[in-house]
């Protein structure tokens, strides 16, 4: 078999550690469901490690966002600001509660939601008496931080709500800055995160709700196990949602959290060998890296310039594969989607030039020197 047949993943799970003896504990005393021990562990735990006073799990992160929607009173006739290049579950929980996405463009230095233009929306509606936006939903995309400070005080002004959507950041941290010394998630009224397959830990699927709100933390639990009350007799206050976490999927999540340190220093050091490896290459830029940040490099993730590189991103994601390294562009921007196409939006120019020439390297954990080496030499390497 050849060296290109052999697949370099983008970005697939790491298990091990404690792993299989948890599992087995949850097999062992049959708590498997979303009743037992490891769910209120890793919710402990979890909150522990990003600074939050409360953390509630989920079945996803998009359950986590859709929570946090209702925990904000979202409904009909109300606005949530949403980055446009972005994930399309960071907006669909706006519509699942009847909302409207605005969606705003993104800035070119982190790709992130840009937040002059959030500033000047909530400060011309203030002069104009519009209504003001319910929330304004801050993803954090591939892993670093965005640029929250100016936004934080324009929400803080006009007394916006801010929702965290640090899916794709867990572990990121603010080096300057309001919010120095704090992780993404941690920062905003609620915080969302995921733990899908591919994230930097994985429960196979799953998510988390953090808040310094007891009431909020409160009220997300009751939501995501049906709303139902205590007691023998099945009563229920309000219609819930089945987003409780499974022990077993939370009995992985503990032993993959006490592996997030250790990841962390192994996807920074990815980072620096591409760093090193692609600087000086005409036409490709660096994922992004600000001195105000300590970014994650989920998925190290360039721009490729054709005109300079002599490839556009589209060749050179097959030139990639021919290789056998998986990477692929990131999200089409929300507003070129059929199902947003007429929602309202903040720009967009910057969003659609990034999406068409960014790609995502492969960035897993697992990954060896041998497996960056010949991604970078495909990179490297002139014509197709």
């Amino acid at each position: 078999m050849s060296n290109a047949a052999v697949t370099i993943p983008l970005s697939e799970p790491c298990i091990r550690g404690n792993a299989s003896a948890y599992l087995d504990e949850c097999l062992r005393t049959n708590f498997v469901s979303s009743v037992g021990p490891f769910v209120e562990r890793f919710e402990r735990e979890f909150a522990d490690y990003v600074g939050s006073k409360h953390a509630v799990a989920c079945a996803s992160g998009t359950a986590a966002l859709h929570v946090a929607m209702r925990l904000l009173g979202i409904s009909a006739g109300d606005e949530v600001l949403v980055p446009t290049l972005t994930f399309i579950a960071s907006a669909n929980p706006v519509v699942y509660e009847r909302g409207t996405p605005v969606l705003v463009d993104a800035e070119e230095q982190t790709w992130n939601m840009d937040p002059a233009l959030v500033v000047d929306e909530l400060e011309s509606r203030a002069r104009t008496g519009r209504k003001m936006p319910a929330a304004v939903e801050v993803v954090h995309i591939l892993g670093h931080p965005a640029d929250i400070d100016p936004i934080v005080d324009v929400c803080a002004r006009f007394g916006v709500p801010i929702i965290e959507d640090a899916a794709e950041a867990l572990g990121a941290r603010y080096a300057d800055g309001s919010a120095a010394g704090k992780q993404v998630g941690t920062i905003g009224k609620i915080g969302c995160f995921s733990f899908n397959g591919n994230k930097i830990i994985t429960t196979g699927g799953g998510g988390m709700i953090t808040t310094d709100d007891p009431a909020l933390a409160k009220r997300a639990k009751h939501l995501t196990t049906q709303a139902r009350l205590p007691g023998a007799a099945y009563r229920h206050d309000e219609i819930g949602f089945n987003y409780r976490l499974t022990n077993v999927a939370a009995a992985l999540g503990v032993a993959q959290l006490e592996l997030l340190p250790e990841f962390l220093v192994t996807k920074q050091r990815w980072a620096r060998n591409y760093d090193q490896a692609l600087a000086g290459i005409p036409g490709i830029a660096l994922a992004a890296r600000t001195p105000w940040a300590t970014p994650t490099f989920w998925l190290y993730t360039v721009r490729v310039d054709a005109a300079r590189y002599g490839l556009d991103r589209d060749a050179t994601l097959a030139k990639l594969g021919r290789a056998g390294a998986q990477a692929r562009p990131i999200w089409s921007p929300l507003h070129t989607m059929p199902m947003y196409a007429h929602a309202p939006r903040l720009g967009g120019a910057v969003a659609e030039r990034i999406f068409s020439e960014a790609l995502s390297l492969p960035s897993s954990v697992s990954m060896t020197e041998q497996d960056q080496e010949r991604v970078v030499a495909a990179l490297t390497t002139r014509g197709t």
